[in-house]
């Protein structure tokens, strides 16, 4: 009988043979992450203070500018690792590798290159993060495109999270531990953000391209009618 690689990950008989343990524990990982992500913020705190007074006004579009500031160095360099090293995650020691592999308790299909999560990582990863950092750069310097690009992405987002979700939960989550710690905070507690935010800057970029459609009708409008008077 043949012997495989020992592992952490669900369901209990998946052949990982290059898997490697973390040299970080779990907290090492998760002050680094949380480390990052607080430097990141700063970061965006800060340029969006400088535009406080002009284009980036008042507290809900800071938190948005950081947002997708935030969205775009998750997506890009974080996702975009998985959808490169996927192969090889189980085995690699990158600082990177190891925040997947602590995440993967939560989701081994990040260790075994499931095709769904690789697809769907790739186009997060190399569609929506080029577009966070585009719509956070509309935001910065006021420019038109923004609500477009803001319920593109924002519509992405939520729908590649109900499939992330649907895909594992319709068989009873195999691929998850199922322990509360990481099915409910990994799993559910760390992707919920994509539904809910995404969700709230919809609505918002509707509101903004229905009042804009509005007043171009109502300018055309008026325009033939002024046409059709002389």
């Amino acid at each position: 009988m043949t012997e495989h690689t020992p592992h952490p990950y669900y369901p209990l008989d998946l052949i990982l043979d290059h898997y490697v343990p973390n040299t970080y524990s779990m907290a090492d990982t998760l002050t680094l992450l949380f480390a990052t992500f607080g430097t990141i913020a700063v970061g965006s705190i800060a340029l969006s203070y400088q535009k406080r007074n002009t284009t980036i006004r008042g507290f809900g579009n800071q938190l948005t500018f950081l947002w997708f500031v935030m969205c775009g160095f998750i997506h890009l360099f974080l996702e975009g690792y998985f959808g490169v090293y996927h192969r090889t995650l189980a085995g690699d020691q990158h600082p990177l590798a190891q925040v997947w592999k602590e995440y993967s308790l939560s989701d081994s299909r990040y260790l075994s290159s499931d095709s769904f999560v690789l697809i769907m990582e790739r186009i997060t990863a190399f569609a929506w993060g080029p577009l966070a950092f585009f719509i956070a750069y509309t935001m910065y310097y006021n420019r038109p495109a923004r609500h477009i690009a803001q319920l593109i992405i924002s519509l992405g987002q939520i729908y590649g999270c109900v499939l992330y979700y649907a895909t594992t939960m319709v068989e009873g989550s195999p691929h998850c531990d199922p322990h509360p710690y990481y099915y409910y905070f990994y799993f559910g507690f760390f992707n919920i953000f994509w539904m809910i935010v995404p969700s709230i800057l919809m609505h918002n970029s509707v509101k903004n391209l229905y009042r804009a459609m509005k007043v171009a009708v109502a300018t055309e409008a008026e325009a033939t009618k002024v046409k059709k008077s002389k």
